[in-house]
């Protein structure tokens, strides 16, 4: 006890460890609630249906080349059949897409996941399908070609709720299923002799149009199969995320909606080299119940689309857990204070009084995070914020002994709550104004302390406790 300075930073430093393990498992129960809503998400998209992408219209035909191969001479010569399939595809020169969104929140215990209602105009338009005559590779061989099916692929093809689709002015019934090996759920139809001839004749210009509609979970992908693709896509949900390989040319966003424009050309894109390799749309299902095979993140080996994600922006554990990553600053700020106080009022703070207020401002992460699952992010603020100010507030009063020191300390503390929340607001200039602020409170300590003689403070010397006055 020669050194008694040095006593209270020792044990400064273990009530700080103590802290910092109580934020970390504050910091568990946040990841944890971010896993439940996840887990949320998930089973809504396998009871409703998952995220969705529209690929097509494409016409594809499934071919069969066999021949006859001679093995062996003599008596053991033999002749087998060999035989060779394949997929032919036509892509459209020109597709045209017009769809709205209609937003629908659902809700299990208390987590929202947002849901969407898709109704889309698909106009497609070839103006040849020589694409679709096989060209044999062994000499003499006999090929056999099945008729020619027009498909629309989707994400997940439990979300169908609606399909008409018209072909030079006739109306074709749709059936499910696209029998294309890579992308297998969809609706397809076959196309008359009369409006294809056979083997894959050029029948000049050919017309599709499709109304479809759709229900998905949280983000729909578009792939752009067209030489000229032409995307518009309007909604009513305030805050889209446009995300793939391609953003809008145009885009409006408002309170009450978005409205966005792509136009894309094959010479922008490999999303018809994509697609007749069987590559996955990788951008099909960010949550659960993928429509296609998994892909590498990066993007590699994927078709090229373009995504709207329809994402809430106040998402309570994001921001309860940026929220968290500040309470290390919240205590090391707070203590600083407290120690200011000792300082410069000549006061004598135990370590358990400290131990205290960090308790109370750990607190207020869980009081934060527990709240804004039943209330609005700003207002479960609010509230866990005034009780964790009043609490120190009023203890501080008793611990520095006197209410005009309290008051202060308390005004300081809600002055860090204030800077916290305009960080969590922020996300381009939160580094920005958060080095600032750390900046103006070293500058602030330095001055305060300038005159401090450092070395005088670890000569042990009596210190009055003052008494609290009557609150």
């Amino acid at each position: 006890m020669k050194h008694p300075l040095f006593t209270k930073l020792a044990a400064l430093a273990a009530i700080t460890l103590l802290l910092l393990f109580g934020l970390g498992l504050i910091e568990d129960v946040v990841r944890d609630r971010q896993r439940y809503r996840t887990l949320t998400a998930d089973g809504v998209a396998r009871s409703l249906a998952g995220s969705q992408t529209l690929l097509g219209p494409l016409i594809h035909s499934a071919c069969v080349e066999s021949w006859d191969a001679v093995t062996g001479t003599g008596s053991e010569r033999t002749t087998v059949e060999k035989r060779r399939e394949f997929v032919l595809t036509a892509m459209p020169d020109t597709l045209q897409l017009r769809a709205g969104t209609a937003m629908q929140e659902r809700s299990r215990g208390v987590h929202k996941v947002n849901t969407y209602t898709l109704k889309a105009h698909v106009a497609a338009e070839w103006s040849s399908l020589a694409s679709l005559r096989p060209d044999t590779t062994v000499q003499g061989s006999r090929m056999q070609c099945g008729a020619p099916l027009l498909m629309m692929a989707v994400g997940d093809a439990r979300g169908i709720r609606a399909a008409q689709l018209t072909v030079g002015g006739q109306a074709l019934a749709l059936k499910p299923g696209t029998f294309h090996p890579a992308y297998p759920r969809g609706l397809h139809a076959p196309l008359p002799e009369a409006l294809v001839q056979r083997p894959g004749g050029d029948t000049g210009p050919f017309k599709a149009e499709m109304d479809l509609e759709l229900v998905g979970t949280e983000s729909v992908a578009i792939v752009p199969l067209g030489s000229q693709t032409q995307v518009q896509m309007d909604g009513s949900w305030p805050h889209p995320s446009f995300a793939g390989r391609f953003l809008p040319s145009e885009r409006t966003v408002g309170d009450k909606g978005f409205s966005a424009l792509w136009r894309l050309s094959s010479l922008a894109s490999t999303a018809q080299q994509d697609v007749a390799a069987g590559r996955p749309a990788c951008e099909a299902a960010p949550t659960a119940d993928r429509a296609y095979d998994a892909a590498p993140a990066d993007g590699r080996g994927c078709a090229d689309s373009f995504t709207v994600a329809f994402v809430d922006p106040v998402n309570p554990y994001s921001l309860s857990d940026r929220a968290t990553k500040y309470g290390v600053l919240f205590v090391a700020l707070t203590f600083v204070a407290v120690g200011l106080f000792e300082l410069m009022k000549r006061l004598r703070v135990h370590p358990v009084q400290y131990l205290l207020v960090g308790s109370a401002l750990c607190s207020f992460f869980l009081l934060l995070v527990s709240l804004s699952e039943h209330l609005p992010f700003g207002v479960s603020y609010a509230i866990a914020a005034s009780a964790c100010v009043l609490l120190l507030a009023y203890y501080a009063s008793h611990m520095l002994g006197s209410l005009w020191l309290g008051l202060p300390f308390g005004a300081g503390i809600a002055l860090l709550y204030g800077l916290l929340y305009l960080l969590l607001q922020l996300e381009q200039t939160a580094l920005a104004v958060g080095a600032i602020a750390l900046f103006l409170v070293l500058a602030a300590v330095m001055v305060l302390t300038r005159r401090v003689n450092w070395y005088g403070l670890t000569a042990q010397r009596p210190v009055s406790t003052p008494r609290p006055e009557a609150a």
